[in-house]
């Protein structure tokens, strides 16, 4: 092998070991990336969760305790649901899960529910909806405190003809101009808290698995 052939052989070792080195890093760099968004995805969750729940409430692994629910017309979902369970030395303290306002204005509206083991709301909060800004957007917290109002009320507190805006004859406000929205997330909401009365001893089991309404 003469000097140029053994040059050539050197630069395409080089390259090869440069190609290798960079795929390696590449390929840690999209691991440790996709660890870093999963692990912000999780907290992002268990925030959301804490804020219905606090954490003082519980002390149980709440992101792994849950129970999966098919989809089921009481919650108006269409796809499987995460029930997670917040437990206090084993004890069944709340269950906090998504329940579906199908009517909002404009589409359906996702809510985060959670509900304690005495059958009283935790709170709820609006995850995602397609309301007008200015009007049905008021079900937001960042827009107003409406949503709030709904914690530690309960299927008999109030009584269930009250479970409507007052437009209706219930105790709750509806926004000017948009009562449809608040309409379809009392609905929901107490939707929510029937599902859990007649489900709450298979919501807390202990075993995580997929439960068929």
């Amino acid at each position: 092998m003469n000097t140029i052939q053994k040059h050539i052989l050197s630069i395409g070792l080089m390259l090869a070991v440069f190609a290798i080195g960079s795929t390696s890093l590449v390929v840690i760099t999209e691991n440790a990336t996709r660890d870093k968004i999963a692990d912000n995805e999780r907290q992002t969750l268990l925030n959301a969760i804490n804020i219905l729940v606090p954490a003082v409430n519980y002390n149980n692994d709440i992101l792994s305790d849950t129970l999966e629910i098919v989809p089921t017309k009481a919650l108006s979902t269409t796809t499987a649901t995460t029930v997670y369970r917040a437990r206090q030395n084993e004890h069944a303290i709340a269950a906090i899960f998504t329940s579906i306002a199908p009517n909002g204005y404009n589409g359906k509206i996702t809510l985060l529910i959670g509900i304690y083991q005495t059958g009283e709301l935790a709170g709820v909060r609006v995850i995602t909806h397609k309301e007008t800004p200015g009007l049905g957007d008021k079900i937001d917290e960042r827009k107003s405190n409406w949503i709030t109002q709904f914690s530690g009320l309960s299927l008999s507190n109030p009584k269930s003809s009250q479970w409507a805006v007052k437009k209706d004859g219930g105790q709750f406000d509806q926004f000017t101009g948009a009562t449809i929205t608040p309409r379809a997330v009392i609905q929901a909401i107490k939707n929510a808290l029937h599902y859990f009365e007649q489900h709450q001893n298979t919501l807390f089991e202990q075993r995580t698995e997929k439960h068929y309404d």
